[in-house]
């Protein structure tokens, strides 16, 4: 791994900024507070081709990676435009259907979601399980045709544009009895699917939703991938998940530190801009080393994945995540610290970043589950839960 991007990535961030700046913090405030949604933009990056960065080019993609991905990520949300689905379409479900799925599977979606016409959802977290996946209940039960989806997931995000969602569910052992996670394709217009907005108090384009799968009948070839093998599937699409969700936080980290720079270099109160005084520089100072090693962090950890070292990206996914999650946190409250009244401010658009850092903290993974994993696989304590 190089600590000097190439010439291609180099440019790669040069042109997603610029197309992140046409639209800006503005236009996606503007379509958040009025019940909107980013489909103009994402559209947009999709026929440019930065949405399938990552995605294999025989169906339509750069051929790159999650390195890849994740500085299109990033600097779209520097320049004030995160788009979350980002996170989970093209990394996840994009991820997964390349490395696991069948070459009809690949056929029919990879293309869309990598020109951006098609989004897939991802559902895993349930009511009553939450960061315990081994508590799901969603089952899958085999017909004569295929399979019977039956379940309820939390916290879905973007299930109102997306044409399908892979949904972890479990099935039975027939050896054994046991159920045992399975990955599923499935149509968002299909009977038995119903989804239900849950009203959240953030300001955000992107709705998140429970989802209701009753009797739901599926082809056999909704099956991505070995029902056998489904486990190892699953975390081959969390660790592009935790990178993604790295380089989301990074993204708003570096937009608010960019405003609250912006911002001491201009304000002036007694004779000096205020961003002279130590008081303001210093947590900027601070803000701006954190966020370098964070990104490092997330560097490493796409590095690791792309090289095919799954084990060895899982850790560093997880210790970026918790990085970007904790810089992102610091660098939207200083913003507002830093602009004073101002940052509280529609016009100044600084507040309304406070609680969308603040739920990086908390997904896809809580800042603890990571340190739990952490404390266990890195140190070789005694697990904890």
């Amino acid at each position: 791994m190089s600590f000097v991007e190439s010439e291609e990535r180099r440019e790669l961030r040069k042109v997603v900024a610029e197309l992140g700046k046409k639209y800006g913090y503005e236009w996606f405030n503007r379509q958040a507070r009025s019940g909107g949604n980013t489909a103009e933009l994402w559209l947009e990056a999709g026929k440019l081709g930065f949405l399938g960065v990552n995605l294999p080019e025989r169906y339509g993609g750069g051929g790159g990676g999650m390195a890849d991905l994740s500085i299109v990520l990033e600097e779209l949300g520097a320049a004030g435009c995160p788009l979350l689905m980002m996170v989970v379409s093209p990394s996840i479900c994009g991820t997964v259907i390349s490395r696991f799925g069948t070459d009809d599977q690949k056929q029919r979606w990879l293309p869309g979601l990598a020109d951006g016409t098609t989004i897939m959802a991802f559902a895993i977290t349930e009511p009553d399980a939450g960061s315990n996946s081994h508590q799901i209940t969603t089952t899958a039960r085999r017909t004569e045709d295929g399979w019977s989806l039956t379940g309820q997931k939390v916290f879905i995000s973007g299930l109102d544009v997306a044409k399908a969602v892979l949904v972890v569910g479990r099935t039975e052992d027939a050896r054994t009895g046991k159920l045992k996670p399975a990955l599923f394709i499935v149509p968002i217009d299909a009977p038995g699917v119903e989804f239900r907005q849950i009203e959240m108090d953030l300001i955000s384009p992107d709705k998140q939703y429970a989802l209701f799968l009753d009797d739901v009948q599926l082809p056999r070839e909704a099956l991505v991938g070995s029902g056998d093998a489904a486990l190892m599937q699953l975390f081959a699409g969390l660790n592009p998940e935790r990178i993604m969700a790295s380089a989301f936080a990074l993204g708003i980290a570096r937009h608010a530190l960019g405003k609250a720079t912006a911002y001491v270099k201009e304000r002036q109160v007694w004779k000096h801009p205020i961003g002279a005084h130590q008081g303001l520089a210093h947590p900027l100072a601070q803000i701006k080393i954190e966020l370098e090693l964070a990104r490092l962090m997330m560097q490493k950890a796409a590095a690791l994945y792309d090289a095919g070292d799954d084990m060895g990206a899982g850790e560093a996914a997880n210790m970026a995540k918790y990085a970007a999650g904790e810089v992102a946190v610091r660098a939207t409250d200083q913003a507002v610290q830093s602009l004073g009244g101002n940052g509280m401010t529609v016009e100044y658009g600084v507040a309304s970043l406070v609680a969308a850092a603040r739920a990086t903290r908390i997904a896809p993974v809580s800042r603890e589950m990571i340190l739990n994993f952490v404390a266990q696989h890195s140190l070789g304590l005694p697990k904890s839960y």
